[in-house]
């Protein structure tokens, strides 16, 4: 079974202080083009911030994000996984708590953050070879000599 581990190569994490502005946090995250960002306390991790925080608890609100530090709104209480997890196992927790974004956590040190999309690409990568199986037994024709 395939594990969160796999899918690590290449992922960088990105992280910010706690006492970062809610608007350079945001900046930070569009530079990059992701949708949340682990918040730090020094070397530890004490939240996630998410553009849903973003939009939430600072733009429906009428909050100033250069005013706001990311402490303020990050959520809290947050759900993280082990690179050893199956990715099904991941979008479950996921789906119990309803968020889209899921720190991966080893030797208590935050070393990647999975999306939702992330999980969803390879559940479409595992159904799509499950297909192709499916249509080499269908056919009797080898799987290597489908196109």
């Amino acid at each position: 079974m395939q594990t969160i581990r796999t899918l690590l190569s290449g992922k960088s994490i990105y992280c910010v202080p706690s006492t970062m502005s809610v608007l350079d946090a945001a900046r930070t995250m569009c530079d990059r083009r992701i949708g949340a960002i682990v918040v730090k306390d020094g070397t530890t991790p004490v939240g996630v911030f998410s553009e849903r925080d973003l939009m939430e608890r600072v733009v429906v609100r009428g909050k100033d994000p250069s005013r706001v530090a990311v402490s303020e709104v990050m959520t809290r209480d947050i759900i993280t996984a082990s690179p050893d997890e199956s990715p099904v196992e991941c979008m479950r927790k996921m789906q119990e708590r309803g968020c889209r974004h899921l720190p991966i956590v080893e030797h208590d040190e935050v070393i990647a953050m999975l999306s939702l999309r992330d999980l969803l690409r390879v559940e479409i990568d595992e159904k799509n070879e499950e297909i192709r199986w499916m249509n080499a037994y269908i056919h009797d024709v080898p799987p290597d000599r489908l196109a």
